[in-house]
């Protein structure tokens, strides 16, 4: 198929990341020289092995001319104009994801100041503990760019790849051509997918891995190549390396290629080096590095309180009530405001109470509209599947030819890499509580759906008029929620909201979104006016924050400073040795109990300027200072 080869090179450039990343840190090498002569020679073995690895494509023949025919059938059509949204959206809007801004990109701000991946000194504990999948293919961007502009397309490139690969791996793991057909347009549609693709955030990017993890080993089952073998290893190391709340997808993969492991023995030296290079790239190095500094593998003795699941069972339950009340909420849904604050009181107590007890605070809350730190697949194809997945089951009990497709994999392995998504679903939420599964879980997805969609019923389902209207009605709400996103709006949402607001000073829903969409706009710069209040020559600049605060303002133009993060705690002696201006967050201060003046007494600090800003629209408006150690 046309796409695989993409699909490798894909691959390769993220395993090339990432062994560049941890290769480079452990000489202290990681810097502009030091990526060139990796790139140098990593190339130019991979060009050396393009055609054992797949990289080369055959004889030219009319394919290219058949892919663009596709596009004219109204689906493909309908994802091609998506996708050239979601692009514009990524060259028009800088990058706004908060988490994104607040420790990945700042995260690696830190490493290539210092030439090294580093554990570093901050209350932003995230930083530290965490995957470093897309971190890695951040650094030679944000290196040799000196700008953040271009890191969607960490995000985009493979969203592009998704159609293919679902197509392929639903096929090969019995779901019928016509039924995958139709998902292989459908299931990039979803919300997370869609707003994630051009934003920098990193719940949706892993999803290519877990799809060519399956797709690859369901090819070994019919090539018994090792070198589908190798990319499926490579694939599932990427897929943990990214977060690590996948790594209870290896289940499904660990059953596909189990009696399969017999044919790497055929090359035994370049196995040895696919297992090492996956483990470079794999969740195994930050393990390691926890281990080291922490003493737990997994980094959740430093997470805040409700991260890690105290009780299994009301994990399980919680996190599937999370699944069902995020995916299932309307994509315009003003009461919001009203639901989250009132939420907690209206719901039963015996539903609240173990989940205040287990789950992070806030596991309540609800989006005015969609965004990419909050999104699931979204009303439309959660709605789409409540109607379909039980009308299939009704018209294939009643169907006469009720022929199952011949999959390419064994019958009794194929049932069980089917059903073993849902059990790595069950471990997740045994684990986790984290408020926002249904975004986490992005690469879970496209693994759920083929045990829903196989059977007669859906072949007979998606020919249906209802079906398609109901898919007309899929596509209309995704480019709603994508026009609309808060994050990258493709119309003039704050000067619609501002005319009409003038208009009508009284509606606070105006209000609200008016606010929500001026946030978002300035998320990429929130600090600018405190970096206006230092000089202009520092080259280092301290930052006491709240664990949630960005310092990303404060480092632009990227390269040209540096920003070193302090406890309010920290002694003055210490904080002096390193900077001389330092920008304290009112809102750390408030959250210490303690005052600016009564700081500034303790450390002897004075103060140089005061301004206000809003990082995020729960905390409101906060004072900022700066301040000059003498």
């Amino acid at each position: 198929m046309s796409f695989l080869p993409l699909v490798r090179l894909w691959l390769w450039i993220s395993v090339l990341a990432s062994v560049a990343g941890w290769a480079l840190s452990a000489p202290g090498q990681l810097h502009r020289p030091g990526y060139a002569v990796f790139f140098a020679v990593f190339g130019a073995v991979v060009f050396i092995c393009r055609k054992e690895l797949g990289l080369v494509q055959g004889k030219k023949n009319s394919r290219g001319k058949k892919f663009l025919r596709r596009f004219r059938r109204p689906l493909p059509f309908c994802f091609a104009v998506l996708a050239l949204l979601v692009f514009l959206g990524g060259v028009l809007y800088p990058p706004g994801n908060y988490t994104g801004l607040n420790y990945r990109v700042a995260r690696v701000l830190q490493w290539l100041a210092h030439g090294q991946w580093c554990w570093i000194h901050t209350p932003n504990f995230r930083m530290n503990d965490r995957a470093c999948g897309i971190e890695w293919l951040t650094a030679p961007l944000l290196l040799f760019t000196r700008s953040g502009r271009a890191l969607f397309l960490i995000n985009f490139l493979p969203y592009l790849l998704l159609p293919g690969l679902v197509f392929s791996v639903f096929t090969r793991l019995g779901v019928r051509a016509r039924v995958a057909w139709q998902w292989m347009w459908l299931l990039p549609t979803g919300y997370n997918f869609l707003l994630q693709a051009g934003g920098i955030a990193n719940d949706t990017f892993p999803t290519v891995y877990a799809l060519a993890m399956l797709d690859f080993g369901c090819r070994a089952w019919i090539s018994r190549r090792p070198a589908d073998l190798w990319h499926s290893l490579l694939a599932a190391a990427l897929m943990t390396g990214a977060k690590a709340s996948n790594l209870p997808l290896l289940l499904p993969w660990a059953i596909l290629i189990f009696a399969l492991l017999p044919i790497l023995r055929r090359k035994l030296a370049v196995t040895s080096l696919v297992i090492f290079l996956a483990a470079l790239v794999s969740f195994l190095p930050t393990a390691i590095l926890n281990v080291h500094y922490l003493g737990d593998w997994s980094g959740l003795s430093i997470e805040r309180a409700g991260m890690n699941m105290k009780n299994p069972v009301i994990g399980v339950w919680g996190n599937a009530l999370l699944l069902l009340l995020n995916n299932f909420v309307p994509p315009l849904f003003p009461p919001a405001g009203w639901w989250n604050q009132n939420a907690l009181s209206l719901l039963p107590h015996f539903l609240t109470a173990p989940m205040m007890a287990n789950f992070e605070q806030g596991f309540q809350m609800l989006p005015e509209l969609p965004t990419e730190d909050w999104a699931g697949i979204g009303f439309g194809l959660s709605l789409l599947l409540l109607i379909s997945v039980p009308a299939s089951f009704l018209i294939g009990r009643s169907t006469k030819r009720n022929l199952k497709p011949s999959p390419l994999i064994p019958a009794k392995l194929c049932r069980w890499v089917l059903i073993a998504p849902w059990f790595a679903l069950l471990a997740y939420g045994m684990k986790s509580g984290m408020v926002t599964p249904q975004r986490i879980i992005a690469p879970y997805y496209p693994l759920l759906l083929p045990l829903l969609l196989t059977g007669a019923g859906q072949s007979q389902i998606v020919r249906r008029y209802w079906w398609r209207v109901m898919v007309g009605g899929v596509l209309v709400l995704a480019l709603v929620v994508l026009v609309l996103s808060p994050d990258r709006p493709l119309c003039p949402a704050k000067t619609i909201l501002s005319e009409a607001l003038a208009r009508r000073p009284d509606q606070r829903l105006i209000a609200r979104a008016l606010k929500v969409y001026t946030v978002y706009s300035e998320r990429s710069d929130a600090l600018a006016g405190v970096r206006g209040l230092l000089p202009s020559d520092i080259t280092v600049v301290g930052f006491i924050g709240t664990k949630d605060d960005s310092d990303i303002s404060l480092w632009r133009p990227f390269g040209e400073r540096r920003v070193e993060h302090f406890f309010l705690t920290d002694s003055p002696e210490q904080i002096r040795q390193h900077v001389q201006y330092v920008a304290v967050g009112g809102f750390n201060l408030k959250e210490h109990n303690t005052t600016l003046d009564a700081w500034l007494q303790a450390s002897g600090a004075e103060l140089v300027a005061t301004t206000n800003a809003t990082l995020k629209i729960t905390e409101g408006l906060q004072p900022w200072y700066v301040v000059r150690f003498k």
